[in-house]
């Protein structure tokens, strides 16, 4: 199907640039493009699946433990262990 749009001089500019870097016909790529964005705009209106994270009971974390510091975090496990 044949159509007209308007873009940006230096918005097509880049595209015709890119196309060509890249080996593709600038309709080849504004379909790609367009078929990337409509998946993501589908991708982000599916619903979302609830995730039940396991809890357990107990004092929280050993004294001194930094779960942002994984090495001593793997330190303190192996010393446990």
């Amino acid at each position: 199907m044949r159509t007209t749009i308007r873009l940006d001089d230096r918005l097509l500019g880049e595209a015709k640039r890119e196309a060509s870097r890249s080996g593709m016909t600038l309709t080849a790529m504004f379909e790609e493009a367009l078929r990337a964005h409509l998946a993501r705009v589908a991708m982000a209106a599916r619903p979302r699946e609830h995730v039940r994270l396991p809890t357990f009971r107990g004092d929280g974390l050993a004294p001194g433990v930094d779960l942002d510091d994984s090495a001593a975090l793997l330190d303190y496990m192996e010393e446990t262990s």
